[in-house]
């Protein structure tokens, strides 16, 4: 039986090519022929799909040269076929790391099969919920259970560690232990791009089409990457639409909302508009503070023993806004040098450890950068944004800078007014009064203030 698959298998490898032999034939072990029946072995239930539609009859081909008597195939999942070996290349890459923790789970179609690992940290479970991010977690809670859901894409945006990549590796793990049947896709836009232009380069477009367009959920990271990128966008349009007409789920996450995508097709943009979009607002102080909580819990495991004075986690939560891996690293840091020095964490080795942290949380913005990144956003002039000029395209932009200026600075009224221009205190506390409630009012507005937000506090 050896002798007889090792033959079938340099035929396959001379006429399939030596790519689809690896991702597709390698994995596979033949393990009997009974009554014109061969029984072959493949590690999961979507490599023997696929292999059944594309290769069983080249498959049949070879097993016939080879003397065999075989009518038919018959495809048994079995743990311990091989797994596919990674296709040749005429400059060898670096192996993937694969430590325990990132391991992909049952069922999730693994890095063979084009989908990214996901970090077993990253589950509903240990996702602290805050007003800040309890509607994202809501919609990706919805999106994991599987069944019908009424928007489709589900569309992520926000700044770095806001818990996107965190929600989107959950959502993975929690259909997949839902329905271990289910093919779930995770991969960021950068991979897609490149397993793309493989694709080309191997002449291998029709596996990758195919590939693509037979999950159950396609889950794309960080799309803003392909932005530009024609060739890219185009194959992921058509993708996207193949999948939404079959009715399969699609989550995409980004830095920004569609419309902030600058190069992003027009029609992309719309379809990703297209179902539900939600916002992870920067966490607030009571939101930063569960989470260190939370950690400080996994922390106390790992460092026992150690004294966490009244105050620390208070102070950190106030001091440091910028994101929550910072959070989570300044946390870390704390654990780490009280347990080498013996010291308690109070408030003292706290600023004393997190010194280079805590300064650069304490970056001020001036007035002067505010102005300047408004006028960016928007496409004016400078000297547009602080003179006399009084049209609506000049004045909206103008008075979000004001409110920005007046939130994000120590200036006065006054003195914020002398640097537009030299306005009344009165002129600048009506543009702000103005701003207040346009932003309750106006998503949109609400939106481009937020994006301004996190690009002054980068």
């Amino acid at each position: 039986m050896n002798e007889l698959w090792a033959g079938v298998r340099s035929e396959l490898e001379a006429r399939v090519g030596t790519h689809n032999f690896a991702t597709w034939i390698a994995p596979l072990d033949l393990r009997a022929i009974e009554g014109g029946s061969a029984d072959i072995a493949c590690p999961t239930r979507f490599l023997s799909d696929w292999v059944s539609r594309h290769y069983a009859r080249p498959i049949l081909d070879a097993l016939s040269n080879q003397g065999a008597e075989v009518e038919r195939l018959n495809f048994t999942i079995a743990t311990g076929a091989a797994r596919p070996a990674p296709a040749a290349s005429a400059s060898p890459a670096p192996a993937p790391e694969q430590p325990a923790a990132r391991v992909p789970a049952r069922g999730i179609m693994g890095d063979d099969e084009m989908s990214a690992p996901l970090d077993s940290r990253f589950t509903f479970d240990n996702f602290i919920v805050g007003k800040p991010n309890e509607l994202a977690h809501a919609a990706a809670r919805r999106v994991a259970e599987g069944g019908p859901v009424t928007f489709n894409p589900l569309f992520l945006y926000g700044g770095v560690g806001l818990g996107k990549t965190h929600l989107m590796h959950a959502i993975a793990r929690e259909r997949q232990a839902r329905d271990p049947e289910a093919r779930v896709l995770y991969l960021s836009a950068e991979q897609f791009m490149y397993r793309f232009v493989r694709a080309l380069r191997e002449r291998t477009v029709m596996n990758f089409k195919e590939l693509f367009r037979t999950v159950d959920l396609l889950m794309v990271d960080d799309v803003q990457f392909i932005a530009g990128k024609d060739s890219t966008q185009e194959e992921f349009f058509h993708t996207f639409n193949a999948l939404v007409d079959q009715g399969k789920q699609i989550v995409i996450s980004a830095d920004r909302a569609p419309g902030e995508i600058k190069d992003m097709e027009e029609r992309i943009r719309s379809r990703l508009s297209c179902g539900l979009i939600v916002d992870l607002h920067p966490t607030d102080y009571e939101l930063r503070l569960s989470i260190l909580q939370s950690k400080t819990e996994l922390f106390r495991a790992t460092y026992p023993g150690l004294t966490l004075c009244d105050g620390v986690l208070e102070f950190l939560a106030h001091r440091i806004t910028s994101n929550v891996r910072v959070l989570e690293g300044a946390l870390q840091r704390l654990f780490a040098f009280a347990s080498l020095t013996g010291h308690d964490i109070d408030l003292d080795m706290t600023q004393e450890s997190l010194a280079d942290i805590l300064r650069a949380s304490d970056r001020k913005v001036s007035v002067e950068e505010i102005q300047r990144k408004v006028a960016e956003h928007y496409n004016i002039r400078l000297s547009d944004l602080v003179g006399p000029k009084r049209v609506r395209t000049l004045a909206r932009p103008r008075q979000i800078a004001m409110y920005l200026a007046k939130q994000m600075t120590s200036r006065s009224l006054p003195e914020i007014g002398r640097r537009f221009g030299g306005r009344d205190h009165t002129t600048i506390m009506h543009g702000v009064r103005k701003i207040e409630e346009l932003r309750r009012e106006d998503r949109s507005m609400a939106e481009d203030i937020d994006l301004l937000r996190r690009a002054l506090e980068m």
